[in-house]
């Protein structure tokens, strides 16, 4: 006789991770949500678009990535999920968009119920730092496929913007200026490299960053800086005058930076306005790793971008400033002719 859990499915298991997760859940909610967890879809409340005068919805999609394996050789789980929720939302607000609700897919080689919610608290923290409601999402246990503590995860949301506030690159202008927020750490792109450089150089996880106090692992788990609300209560305050976003992910700044102005302008940074992460330095340095190759692959310190009006700028820093955001003018958006491509020029400040 062949039962599931002898094929490795441990269904219990798996209801033992809900009862856990409903903790980690209620934290993150909001007044649209009808229900509760634990039916076959999340149910959102869509006359909170009434107060759009024409909503447009915008969805993103994302995971983490290799970061995944320095939360399994760490045994931490507890991280990781903010960075699956800035992946996503971050991605949202870049045209504009309030991040609405998001659902979930962890995939794991065995359900262990206190590691999956440990992954859920995460994901919950992240959704509450973004005003944004988790609703819904899937745990799959994929013995064979997976090792048993190999895990991988997912997500998505969905969110709205008022067509007449949708941001988009013909709102960029010559002259308009690149206010940057600064990073929280690697966030969670370029990975694949961190742990190159681990392997080949034999670093170890429990290696102690003099200047952070903290071990390499701690540093490499920091978790990505979430900017939802940072970057709608700018667009609130400046209004006509906030006319894009860049979120700084895999590809770096520059390349980033090009995805959001049109054809017949680029961007260019003053790499002298800020000084390049403690812990991007060390790894570079450490791994030899080009200077060109790094800021394609790294935020070098600038996590998302917001391209405001110059007359702007000043309202742009104190608003952020009161979030407790210290960000700084970064650069200038200017004709194409006078520059190729969106670049990053001079060296990085002097710590």
């Amino acid at each position: 006789m062949s039962t599931y859990s002898e094929a490795g499915v441990d269904i219990d298991a798996g209801d033992r991770a809900v009862e856990l997760m409903k903790v980690h859940l209620a934290k993150a909610k909001r007044p649209e949500v009808v229900g509760d967890i634990g039916g076959f879809a999340g149910l959102f409340d869509a006359s909170a678009l009434k107060k759009f005068e024409r909503p447009l919805l915008a969805t993103s999609t994302d995971g983490v990535g290799t970061k995944t394996e320095i939360a399994r050789a760490l045994g931490k789980y507890d991280t990781i999920g903010e960075d699956l929720v800035a992946m996503v939302v971050d991605d949202l607000v870049v045209c504009g968009a309030e991040p609405l609700f998001m659902t979930d897919y962890i995939a794991v080689g065995k359900v262990f119920p206190d590691r999956i919610a440990e992954i859920v608290s995460g994901i919950a923290r992240g959704c509450a730092k973004a005003g944004t409601a988790l609703i819904g999402g899937e745990t799959a246990e994929h013995p064979g496929l997976l090792d048993e503590d190999e895990f991988d995860i997912a997500g998505a949301a969905t969110g709205a913007v008022d067509a007449p506030n949708l941001l988009g690159a013909e709102r960029v202008r010559k002259g308009d200026l690149l206010i940057a927020m600064p990073s929280s750490g690697f966030h969670a792109n370029g990975y694949s490299l961190i742990r190159h450089i681990i392997k080949t150089n034999n670093l170890s996880l429990d290696y102690v960053l003099a200047e952070y106090g903290k071990t390499a692992g701690e540093v490499f788990l920091t978790p990505t800086e979430i900017y939802s609300l940072d970057c709608l209560t700018l667009q609130k305050a400046l209004s006509e005058n906030l006319h894009g976003f860049s979120h700084i992910t895999g590809g770096g700044i520059a390349a980033n930076t090009a995805r959001v102005i049109p054809d017949h302008l680029t961007a260019t940074y003053d790499r002298s306005t800020w000084a390049l992460p403690v812990e991007m330095e060390f790894m570079a340095q450490l791994g030899r790793v080009p200077q060109a190759d790094m800021e394609r692959t790294w935020n070098c310190g600038i996590g998302m971008v917001a391209i405001v009006a110059p007359n702007e700028a000043d309202r742009a820093l104190r608003t952020l400033s009161a979030r407790g955001m210290k960000a700084w003018v970064a650069g200038v958006i200017h004709e194409r002719g006078d520059s190729e491509g969106s670049a990053l020029e001079g060296n990085y400040q002097a710590r």
